[in-house]
């Protein structure tokens, strides 16, 4: 539940788009992606219960700056599996 009066981020088409040149680029298709359209620190990366691949962006820091522990965590989760 979100805190009242509290500002929510969203994240925004441009920054989907510098995700999907991660995805892209490791062959992952973006059917098999899920981006919440709210932004929570710290980030995170799980695979669901429905082998989708869930991205969470942080709030606290830009698309462009998290994109390599992006790929770090895509790593992790895609080696667990």
């Amino acid at each position: 539940m979100l805190a009242v009066g509290r500002i929510v981020a969203v994240i925004r088409l441009p920054e989907i788009e510098e995700i999907f040149t991660v995805l892209d680029r490791r062959g992952i298709s973006r059917e098999a992606v899920v981006i919440p359209l709210t932004k929570c620190d710290p980030g995170s990366v799980r695979l669901l219960a429905n082998e989708k691949l869930e991205i969470v962006v942080p709030e606290s820091q830009s698309v462009h700056a998290w994109l390599p522990e992006l790929e770090r965590r895509i790593d992790a989760v895609m080696n667990a599996a």
